[in-house]
């Protein structure tokens, strides 16, 4: 039986046939046309982001340092402590994300990607721990009487926070272009130092300009600034929880696969769609409804077809598991 809408001789057709006649071309020419970013794949950009992520915290672990000593700010050798932790966790991500692009095998038919949610586990527990320690060390230097930080040290602080926000903006950029939740979770980790090191430019500056007795705002920022990285650390774990778990964050995505199935001659309407976030790429289960006098021949080949456009219209899919669903009457 042929279709009831104007596909020549799609009943006697191959998949490849019935993709091409839909308009959206054949397999490899689909694959062909995946857009890249500045001709970089997206585990690539990834790959580059991370790297340079990890070369820029240990070089400011390096100056935050040195500065702290020298100028006797604890709140910037705490800010050191935690960039030198960027270096470890970035360099985890990298880790995680060359292993997240192996491609499929027989054990692992959907690829590597669970693997970057793993990291971005480990990497929240760099940060946990991190904002243990310097709550740790901040309360005991509160406790502890002490010089006030040199005025210098705000020169440097003032350079880290606006490098800091701006790695952050660049980082988080791509990996929203990627989809990849370690590297969200990495800019994040951007953020925290920018974070930190703004509450340690303010703690200074009340222990400069203030003198005698106010010497512990410095330590006192150190402790604010704990605070807010736990809580990044929080934002970072509850989206990479959701991937591993497979809960549905992505109704945004399921509204366009929507969309396009319905743009597709032949498809009546759609039912369940789920969507899985594997790595970098999604996976999903469409159930569609068709006519119901169609042949299993026929529904198959229109599975196919409705697949293709998919994929077209989001490259980022990898994979789309079609349930054909009869509409009676």
């Amino acid at each position: 039986m042929a279709f009831p809408f104007a596909y020549p001789q799609v009943g006697n057709m191959t998949k490849r046939g019935c993709a091409e006649v839909a308009g959206f071309g054949s397999r490899a020419s689909l694959l062909a046309r995946r857009p890249t970013f500045g001709g970089m794949s997206g585990e690539k950009i990834a790959l580059r982001a991370t790297f340079i992520s990890m070369v820029s915290n240990a070089l400011l672990a390096v100056l935050k340092g040195l500065t702290g000593y020298f100028g006797n700010s604890y709140a910037l050798i705490a800010d050191a402590i935690e960039s030198t932790t960027d270096v470890f966790s970035s360099l985890l991500v990298w880790l995680g994300l060359r292993y997240s692009m192996r491609p499929p095998d027989h054990d692992h038919p959907y690829g590597h990607g669970r693997a970057e949610p793993l990291v971005t586990f480990m990497v929240v527990a760099f940060l946990f721990i991190s904002a243990t320690v310097i709550a740790y060390e901040s309360i005991l230097h509160i406790r502890t009487p002490h010089e006030a930080p040199h005025p210098f040290t705000l020169i440097v602080l003032g350079a880290i926070i606006v490098w800091k926000e701006l790695s952050y903006r660049w980082v988080a950029r791509k990996g929203k272009e990627t989809h990849s939740t370690a590297l969200k979770a990495d800019a994040w980790h951007h953020r925290s130092d920018a974070i930190t090191s703004l509450a340690a430019f303010i703690g200074i500056s009340i222990a400069v300009w203030k003198g005698p007795g106010y010497e512990a705002a410095d330590d006192w920022a150190a402790l604010l600034a704990s605070v807010f990285i736990a809580y990044n650390a929080y934002l970072i774990l509850r989206p990479a929880l959701g991937e591993i778990m497979d809960e549905q964050l992505h109704a945004e995505l399921v509204m366009e696969i929507e969309r396009t199935a319905l743009s597709v001659p032949g498809i009546l309407t759609t039912e369940k769609c789920y969507v899985r976030k594997i790595g970098m790429r999604y996976y999903v289960d469409l159930h569609a409804r068709v006519n119901g006098d169609l042949s299993v021949r026929d529904g198959h080949a229109l599975a196919h077809v409705l697949k293709t456009a998919i994929q077209a219209a989001l490259p980022e899919v990898a994979e789309v598991l079609i349930h054909v669903e009869p509409e009676e009457g």
